[in-house]
Order: structure tokens, then sequence, then C-alpha cells
């Protein structure tokens, strides 16, 4: 039987068929465990650690903001640090893959909060197995679940994630990643600023990159005839695979020439993220009342201020001229729908209406994106416009432990799982007169034959 870890700050306990009480020698079965007897002595157990013993290192590789700067390479660097313990609300999560954003280079430049200074630690999506939790935390989580989280600090080997923004997954598939930044700007911002109807015109920008796979999907889903633009025929043809009506490459074909010619009556929402010379073609091409949505303008990202030249003076009068309307988004400020999107998305990539491409660089200059250096080489291939669809890094190879655990350990762990929390149960409510039961959800290492389908049911 392999240990388990109960660790805090201070030491390890290592405990083989039983508890150990704190007390010295005295251990406890966990077959039968009594309601009213504690096997946790809570004053120096407040952590679950990794069931497989020592498969957490003591140390791990982040990368961390030192300098801030719109050179991604200046401003980042990799860091060893201590392998962090999680708090009572928090997990521990084992990195697996980790998703790049044009937007890193706006953090590790300080745009978004200009009082934070370095050094912090970068990357905001990641999807990896919990191997870490907090007492309160395994009330809904237990030690080999799959997750997916949105929040600073994902480029590291471990991240600790706060339990409540921690999405359940029903496999570490780095699809699901694609869904967490690039598929929810989509489907909020389509939904609550877009207000589209059947046979509306959308046009999407940079339709083949990480969010723009998702603004044409669901535009279509919606009915309306989807224009896309892109720079390269392989992309055009991906975008005709997604069922897009128009895709454009803007390095053959002249983009204002085209859609005047085409599209005379004008676009009824826009879906913009290149900014400059891209955006004012599609303020003048607005139709009537008109919606533009502005989610990002990449193409002034790496630039010392970091927004494109725009022409405009003249933008008050054409959007008075047209009834039409020009809107910002930015996802925190919607998290509100953030569950409820991520769930209806999930949903669909399961049942195959949802197509989530991710590029893990396997025909980039230097081969795949594997291991926390590679994210540098990442960010510079998306910066080049070579990705198709989601830009990923695979940090770390599946996890032996998950893979090929034998069923006696699977059902040593769900005995455990469940005697630790009969046991903070009891210790919370031991001066009351009655006991409520509780339940225990099912954890992926005991529903390895469950259909994608299923496990999505829970979120």
């Amino acid at each position: 039987m392999l240990p388990v870890l109960l660790r805090n700050g201070r030491r390890a306990v290592s405990v083989i068929g039983g508890v150990r009480t704190g007390r010295g020698t005295d251990t406890v079965a966990l077959a039968g465990v009594q309601p009213r007897r504690s096997i946790i002595d809570q004053s120096y157990s407040v952590h679950f650690m990794d069931f497989m013993g020592t498969s957490i290192p003591s140390s791990m590789k982040k990368l961390v903001v030192t300098k801030l700067s719109h050179n991604f390479r200046e401003a980042v660097s990799v860091q060893n640090a201590a392998v962090p313990t999680p708090g009572d609300k928090e997990l521990l999560v084992r990195n697996r893959f980790v998703g790049v954003n044009a937007s890193d280079i706006n953090y590790s430049a300080g745009r978004y909060d200009p009082s934070r200074k370095p050094p912090f630690d970068a990357g905001f999506e990641g999807i990896g197995e919990v191997v870490g939790l907090g007492l309160s935390a395994s009330s809904r989580f237990t030690i080999g679940d799959t997750v997916a989280y949105f929040c600073n600090g994902a480029f590291a080997e471990y991240t600790v994630v706060p339990a409540k923004e921690s999405v359940p997954v029903p496999a570490v598939k780095p699809e699901f990643l694609t869904l967490l930044v690039s598929g929810a700007t989509a489907y909020i911002a389509l939904k609550r600023l877009g207000d589209l109807a059947k046979g509306e015109t959308v046009l999407v920008t940079a339709a083949a990159g990480g969010t723009g796979q998702f603004a044409v999907q669901f535009a279509k889903q919606a009915g309306c005839h989807v224009i896309g633009t892109c720079s390269s025929d392989e992309k055009a043809g991906f975008l005709k695979s997604l069922h897009c009506d128009r895709a454009i490459n803007y390095t053959t074909e002249d983009l204002a020439k085209t859609l005047r010619k085409e599209y005379p009556d004008g676009i009824d929402v826009v879906y913009e993220s290149v900014g400059g010379s891209v955006l004012e073609v599609a303020v003048n091409n607005l139709a009537n009342k008109g919606r533009l949505i502005v989610i990002g303008f990449i193409s002034g990202y790496q630039t010392q201020v970091g927004i494109p030249h725009f022409k405009g003076a003249t933008l008050p009068v054409k959007l008075l001229q047209r009834s039409a309307s020009m809107r910002g988004f930015f996802l925190p400020h919607f998290m509100s729908d953030y569950r409820e999107a991520l769930g209806n998305m999930m949903q669909m990539f399961v049942k195959g209406r949802l197509v989530c491409e991710v590029d893990c660089g396997d025909l980039a200059e230097g081969g795949r994106f594997v291991g926390l250096e590679s994210v540098f080489r990442a960010v510079d291939y998306m910066y080049a416009g070579k990705n198709l669809g989601k830009v990923v890094v695979e940090v770390a190879p599946p996890s032996v432990a998950t893979e090929t655990l034998p069923q006696c350990e699977i059902l040593y762990r769900r005995d455990l799982s469940q005697a630790c929390r009969a046991a903070a149960f009891t210790s919370r409510h031991r001066k009351s007169k009655t006991h409520r039961s509780t339940s225990t959800r099912s954890h992926s290492g005991g529903s390895q034959n469950s259909s994608l389908h299923s496990k999505c049911e829970l979120l």
C-alpha cells in the first residue's frame, strides 16, 4: 500500500492503512470509522497532499515577471521555487497544459494593474490534476480530480488555485483549456453585447486564432452569415471547415475593397481583436444599427504604448449616422456569466457540436511546445501569426500515478477521502445532537469508464 501524505509547513505524516492522531503511536483503522470519533487532529493536519506519497517534489519551476516590459522575453524569467502548500479553501494543481494568450504581454507590461510591481507570477489559465487540497476544499474535490482554472500564476509546474475558481473537467485534454479564456470571451461577448439575430452578417477578425474560431462557430449557430479574416490559405481552409461563409485572406485580398463590393449593405456585428487599420475598416463598413465589439487590439500590444494608431476623429459622426455602437469587452467584468458559459461550451464539445482547435507547436521551429521554457517560443509563435487555433504549452507529461493506478489503490483513495471528510464533519459538529449524512462526489479514478458526456453533467 502506497503512503498518503498529510502535510503542513512543518512536517509530513505518512499514513498506511490508518491515520495517525498526532499523540504518539495511536492509529485508527479506516474501515468502520465511527461518526463521533475524530481520526484527524486538525491542530496539525489541515491539508491532504498527494496520495501517491513521493510524486510531489520539493521545488518547481515557474515563470515570474521580474521587469515591466512589452517584450515578454525581457519581462519574464524562469525561476525555481518551493512547491506551495494550499490553504484551507485551496487546491494544489499539477499543471499538465497552460494556455498562451495575446494579453500575456499586457500583463507582463503592467497594463492591467499599474499599481502592481514585480516580481509577480505570469500566466492566466491551466488544466491538470489535483495533488493537494485544504480541508474545506475537500468537500468538493479530492486528490486525483482533473480541473481547469482561470487565475494568475498558471505558468508554473504547480499552482495553488482557490477551490471556488476551479472547474471540474472530464479529462485533462487541452481542448478544454481553449474554453477558459478564448471560448468564454467569444461566448459571453456575442451573447451579452452582440444581440445576434438569424440572417445577420457577422465579421470576425483573426478568425482562425484562439478566440476567433469560437466566434465563427457561435455566430453560425445563431443562424448568421459569417465572414472571417485570416493570413493564409491554410487558415482559410480551416475556417471553411467551420462552415464560415466567406474567408478573406488579407495577404492576398484587400479587406476594405472586398467588404464594400460583396457586402454593400454593411456588417451587422463585428467581433474585433486586431485594432489599428483593421478596426478602421470595420467601423467604415458597419450597417445601420451595427454593433462593433472590441475584445482586443493585438496589433499594438508589442509597442511601447500598447495601443495601435487609430484614425478616430470622425468616429462619433460615423456611429451617429448609422445608429451604430462600439462596445468593449473585458472578460473579468463578466464573471457572473462565466460558469454557465463554460458548462454550456463543454456540453457542446462532448456532443460534437463545438470544434476546439489546439496548436501545440508541432509545426513550429524547435518543435512541440513542451516544458515551461517553451512558453517563450509559444508567445513568439503566436505574435508571428503562425498559430492555427489556441496556442497551448504542455507543461508535464501524463502522470503515471493517475493513468496506471490499480483498482485496489482507487478504492483505498476513495475510502480515505470518505474517512477524512467524515472526520472533518465530526470535528465541526461534535457538539451537535444530530448529524447529517454527507455524500462524497465520485472522482476520476473510480469513474474511468464514464463517458465525457455523463461527467459534464456534473458542471
